[in-house]
């Protein structure tokens, strides 16, 4: 199986490369049989809350969007969706909770490429099954938990 990534980065700061992309790209889709595509968008602040506003109608940027794509024909390689990830909410938000920058980004990889595979936490059912996905597959990046308490980080 073969992950095509096209990536945008329209945003200044400490952005992860393409290979670091395709590696979290990859683990997060091992499971799927086929070759996909998928596209990533590094974006600002601005961009993320217009998004937010316009398909979740919440105010303020948010950490990554997930924009599934649905083919009434089939198409090849399958198209799977877009990811935005806002780069200044991802950086804070690693400051924030003490995780390391890059981990935190191979997080919201994941997590968008789940979220574009059909998982969801919106019941806690699904949120525990999409949380046990999510910390296998960093897991065997050798990244932490990240939905450990902050204060089990430091022991």
């Amino acid at each position: 199986m073969t992950v095509i990534i096209d990536v945008q980065r329209v945003c200044p700061g400490l952005l992860p490369s393409t290979e670091q992309l395709q590696t979290w790209v990859d683990s997060a889709l091992g499971n799927v049989d086929e070759d996909c595509e998928l596209s990533i968008r590094l974006v600002e602040e601005d961009e993320s809350a217009d998004l937010n506003e316009t398909y979740r109608s919440k105010s303020g940027p948010t950490n990554v969007l997930s924009f599934p794509f649905e083919a009434s024909i089939e198409i090849k390689p399958r198209l799977l969706g877009d990811l935005v990830i806002c780069a200044p909410v991802v950086a804070q938000e690693a400051q924030t909770q003490k995780k390391q920058l890059m981990d935190h980004w191979a997080h919201m990889v994941i997590h968008g490429c789940l979220h574009l595979l059909g998982y969801d936490h919106i019941e806690d059912e699904e949120a525990e099954e999409m949380e046990g996905l999510e910390k296998t597959i960093l897991k065997s990046l050798a990244i932490e938990d990240p939905y450990r308490e902050q204060g089990e980080l430091n022991e």
